[in-house]
């Protein structure tokens, strides 16, 4: 703070009014030190801090998403007289600038019957946001504008990428980070600033419907996916390129192994359990690149809600791993701890608990936190709390250059959205995030051999595409993806509804609207007998929007107690099954799903996950041989619910086997098939014993050994084979996918370092324990070659 500049205590001790109007005169003068650009960042941050009032201070740690009715007028434009009648101090941000919320008050992001905003009227309602925020409040501060962004910009007309599920499903990093920074593209153009992506929850109950947010079960791919998007989002620097974003880390921590695999219900986690398997994607994210913000779970651990654990969010996120940005709560979190989890009773108790944990930014809007004032008034909270946060906020609004850069040019930002380059990308990260389950050689599809081909199911046609999604321009279903097939190559393609699932497919509708079985009797006996003249046959099941989601609230349910196909998708399957015609299973679903009968009936099941906005061209691509599947399950599949939970980096004694039954998966995790085959040698390690402060390198001779071009995926993992904390019986540690024509050899290297070998031990440090470790390689968790490596 300069001393030539009165601060806050000065305007309050002196004549408030008087010294204000004076304050908010110079405030607008270019010299400032916080308008000069040229000034460290520090000092611009000191600068300003130092001209704020506490209302202006706790202003920027709140957000309008519900009542963005408040600076709107009726029709949904942004009035400045409005916002500056609602917000006279100032406002640090705004939800969803593409949405219309406000214009008609509804739970959904996109109100129902009303499309968002294209990309011109986004970027010019963000451009009147930011010229009010910038040029007609007292000090000018720019605002945070963020959107929603899991698999593509969740905004009318933007890219759809695969889910975040399929994404992982590709094992390549290199493609995430591509992906997003298309993201970061779009949603610049408009004028966002701030992602609320990407999700690294470790999942470890597929009954949970956001599985599909997810990069799967494991915590090293989680990881090395989650670093990749936030590059992809963010670069490599603190300081924010002009077509970069912001992004947060979500949810921290415990989420995706809930109780009963309820959404929000508690984590009954250890902190061993937390610090090795939850940890580790945030952790290392916050440690390697230059991440923005990290939100906090629904969810407790131990009886405290994340929202106001102060061990979880200042403890560890900040003290132990160094965090520098801000923590943003999730959608009504601070309403919750009174609402749901009983914790406190009123928002201004809410209010207290979540800054002293470690919450900076209260969202969607601001109902607790304006109770801050009050709080530092009574002397629970002080300013000095107050300002090391909004010292955060500040910071990051200056290194995104929004006080130089606030707005952007709304005529070019339809031409920077869902360009060919960027619908290319899709295409072919839809192709290389699908995995295939079975093929006993009816894959890849001839054209000249496939004769009358039928395609099966309500969503060959009306496509799913995931949570967090809103309109893309076009979406190509695996119905148009064939008619251009068999349109090229002259087979004749045949279609059957067959079966549907839901009444509709809206993911923020409430209800759901099972299909009645009658129905769907009548639509089965009508695909059967169209069946009969058929030559090959492609069912497309799983899934939709509805039958698995994010349950937020107990009117809008979309965890399941079943991992079966909804509804009678079976029936239809049997039905199909029993022509013996050579059938093809394309799945299009967001969670893992038992999938016994088609696994012992096709004849070849491809795993698409939801592909995105180029699922029909990547299903053509695949079931015809244009392409080669190469993904690989980020997650196990059950046979059953009763197994669960069946993740593949279980401890020793999880592994016992069920009174007739079968503990082991239905398909292992890192499984997936290829049209070509490979062969991979044993590991060879470029030293057998290596001190604990050591690195060494795992070499495997990787070949082609089939007909066709193709990927395979190199996967490492370790055992500790004695330990004094009991560890798992196998854990990733390093992948890489490598492509290779027919009869090409390569040799892949991968590296284990110390951190790779490291646990935590009865005092909870981090060590490397002297013995033998087991090195495995392979092309998924069960099929592996070992070799033994020695820490002396």
């Amino acid at each position: 703070m300069t001393g030539q500049y009165p601060t806050r205590r000065h305007v309050i001790a002196g004549v408030s009014t008087a010294a204000l109007t004076v304050a908010a005169s110079r405030a607008t003068a270019a010299a400032l030190p916080y308008k000069n650009a040229a000034l460290p960042v520090e000092q611009r941050v000191a600068d300003l801090l130092g001209w704020m009032t506490l209302e202006e201070k706790v202003a920027q740690m709140q957000c309008v998403w519900l009542h963005k009715d408040r600076i709107q007028t009726a029709g949904g434009d942004f009035d400045a007289s409005q916002a500056s009648q609602a917000y006279p101090n100032g406002l640090g941000m705004i939800a969803r600038p593409s949405d219309r919320k406000g214009v008609k008050n509804t739970n959904a992001g996109a109100d129902a019957g009303m499309a968002n905003r294209n990309a011109f009227e986004t970027a010019t309602y963000t451009n009147a946001a930011q010229k009010w925020a910038v040029e007609q409040t007292r000090l000018g501060i720019p605002l945070f504008l963020h959107e929603e962004s899991l698999h593509g910009y969740t905004a009318r007309d933007a890219t759809c990428f695969p889910q975040a599920i399929a994404l992982a499903s590709s094992f390549d990093p290199a493609l995430v980070e591509r992906v997003f920074s298309v993201c970061a593209k779009e949603m610049r153009a408009r004028g966002a600033n701030l992602a609320l992506a990407p999700v690294v929850d470790v999942c470890r109950d597929p009954r949970w419907g956001r599985v599909e947010e997810t990069y799967g079960e494991d915590t090293h791919l989680m990881g090395v996916m989650g670093k990749a998007a936030v590059t992809g989002f963010s670069g490599t620097e603190r300081k924010l390129a002009k077509d970069k974003v912001f992004a947060t880390l979500k949810h921290m921590t415990g989420h995706g192994q809930p109780e009963r695999g309820i959404n929000t219900a508690p984590a009954q986690i250890s902190e061993r359990v937390l610090r090795e398997v939850f940890f580790p994607p945030f952790e290392k994210i916050v440690k390697e690149t230059p991440i923005a913000a990290v939100m906090p779970s629904y969810n407790e651990i131990d009886g405290i809600p994340s929202h106001a654990n102060k061990w979880l969010l200042t403890t560890i996120l900040r003290k132990e791993w160094g965090f520098k940005g801000v923590t943003v709560s999730d959608y009504f979190a601070l309403k919750e701890m009174q609402t749901r989890h009983r914790l406190v009773p009123d928002l201004t108790e809410a209010a207290y608990r979540a800054v002293k944990a470690g919450v900076d930014i209260e969202t969607p809007d601001g109902e607790a936190y304006p109770n801050l004032i009050a709080l530092v008034k009574a002397g629970r909270v002080t300013e000095a709390e107050i300002d090391a946060i909004v010292r955060r906020i500040l910071e990051l609004k200056f290194l995104g250059g929004l006080f130089e850069a606030p707005y952007v040019d709304a005529n070019a930002a339809d031409g920077l959205t869902a360009t060919p380059d960027a619908v290319k990308l899709a295409r072919e990260a839809a192709v290389r995030s699908a995995v295939l389950l079975k093929n006993d050689g009816v894959l890849p599809l001839d054209g000249k051999k496939v004769g009358k081909l039928l395609l099966l199911g309500t969503h060959a046609k009306d496509t799913p595409i995931g949570g967090y999604s809103d309109i893309p321009r076009h979406v190509v279903s695996i119905h148009e993806g064939l008619e251009k097939e068999a349109k090229a190559q002259g087979f004749i393609l045949d279609y059957r509804e067959a079966v549907r699932l839901t009444k509709v497919r809206d993911w923020a509708e409430d209800k759901v609207e099972f299909t009645d079985p009658a129905v769907n009797a009548k639509l089965i006996a009508e695909a059967v007998e169209a069946a009969k003249s058929a030559d090959t046959i492609v069912m497309v099941l799983g899934d939709n929007e509805q039958t698995s989601r994010e349950a937020w609230w107990e009117t809008h349910l979309g965890d399941r107690d079943s991992l079966d196909l909804i509804g009678q998708q079976n029936d239809l399957a049997a039905a199909i099954f029993a022509l013996n015609k050579p059938t093809v299973v394309f799945l299009l679903n967001g969670r893992p799903l038992s999938i016994n009968l088609l696994q012992d009936k096709a004849n070849a099941i491809i795993e698409g996950w939801y592909l995105g906005q180029e699922t029909g061209h990547a299903a053509a691509d695949l079931l015809f041989g244009h392409a080669n599947p190469g993904g690989k399950l980020p997650i196990s599949i059950p046979r059953s619910v009763g197994q669960l939970p069946v993740f593949y980096n279980a401890k020793p004694t999880a592994n016992r086997n069920y009174l007739g039954g079968d503990n082991t998966p239905l398909y292992p995790f890192g499984f997936g098939l290829s049209y070509t085959s490979f062969a991979l040698s044993a590991p060879r390690l470029s030293k057998a014993t290596i001190k604990a402060t050591d690195s060494v390198t795992v070499s495997v001779e990787l070949t082609n050994t089939g007909k066709v071009a193709g990927d395979e995926v190199v996967q490492l993992y370790i055992r500790d084979d004695v330990s004094s904390v009991t560890r798992p019986i196998k854990e990733l540690k390093g992948f890489r996918r490598v492509t290779l024509t027919p009869g090409a050899q390569t040799m892949v290297e991968l590296t284990i370092t110390p951190a790779d070998l490291q646990f935590y031990d009865t005092d909870m440090k981090r060590v490397v324990e002297p013995g033998t470790f087991t090195i495995m390689t392979g092309a998924n968790s069960v099929d592996l070659k070992t070799v033994t490596l020695t820490v002396a």
